[in-house]
Order: structure tokens, then C-alpha cells, then sequence
């Protein structure tokens, strides 16, 4: 059925229950597991959200989220272990997110990306917009929502 699966987190809790259950759904089917984190640049000025700051500051703060990306997959890696699933750990750096999620996707040759929804709605879905809604609109391949 599904040989290569890949999961994309935000590190939430909600995406922390995505992980879960595409590490199990990867150890039925003995499939591969990519774990995919995009992280976003820092706004670099009023225009994009932010105040701007100095340049060495940006790359330190990136850095951090980055490193802090990072770990978020090293912990899927080693649940994928526990499990006896091959895990491979990304960490894209991009602010095009859901596009990101589609592109490693084809990349990577996936069949199926899990991810979760935050199910927002009304105003807040209109300001945050929906990367998840996005993947599914864009991608080619099935794409599963957890909730």
C-alpha cells in the first residue's frame, strides 16, 4: 500500500498525535517515515510583521529555530526506533510551508503525507490562513488530516 509516508509537524501537541499515529500506520505497513519540519525565516521588516533588527541577531534567532527544529525531529527519529521504523529527519528552512510539504513529498517520492489541522475557523482561519488546507489542494498524492 503505502511505502513512503511523509509527516509534517509544527511541534504543537496537535502534530506531536499526527506523529504518533503516522509512526503506527508506517509500522503496519513497514514503511519508510519522513519527518519534516519547515522552519521560517525571521521577518526582516515592518512589512513583513516585525520590527527590524540587526543582521547577526536574525541568523542567531534563525539559528535557534533551527536547533530547536531539530530536536522536534531527532524525538520522531528515536519514537520511530522504538518502533522499528526507519525514520528520516527533516529540517527545511522555507516560508512557503505547505508548498515545502509538497515538494519533499515528491522529492522524496512519498505516497502519502499525514499532518494535522487546528481546525480553525472564522476570522482566525482568515488571518492564519490553513497550511494544511493548502497541501491538500496542491498536492497529488492522498493526503491523511488528523484532528
Amino acid at each position: 500500500m503505502y511505502k513512503r509516508i511523509l509527516v509534517a509537524t509544527d511541534g504543537s501537541e496537535l502534530s506531536a498525535k499526527a506523529i504518533e499515529s503516522a509512526i503506527a500506520l508506517a509500522s503496519a505497513l513497514k514503511a519508510e517515515l519522513y519527518a519534516l519540519k519547515v522552519v521560517q525565516r525571521y521577518a526582516h521588516s515592518y512589512f513583513e510583521g516585525s520590527l527590524p533588527i540587526d543582521m547577526n541577531e536574525t541568523a542567531r534567532i534563525e539559528a535557534d529555530w533551527s536547533s530547536k527544529a531539530q530536536k522536534v525531529i531527532d524525538g520522531v527519529v528515536a519514537a520511530g526506533k522504538v518502533r522499528d521504523v526507519n525514520v528520516h529527519g527533516l529540517v527545511i528552512q522555507s516560508d512557503q510551508v505547505s508548498e515545502t510539504i509538497v515538494s519533499a513529498a515528491r522529492k522524496h517520492e512519498c505516497d502519502l503525507i499525514v499532518m494535522a489541522s487546528h481546525g480553525r475557523k472564522g476570522v482566525s482561519r482568515l488571518l492564519l490562513g490553513s497550511e494544511t488546507q493548502h497541501v491538500l489542494t496542491h498536492s497529488h498524492i492522498p493526503v491523511l488530516v488528523l484532528r
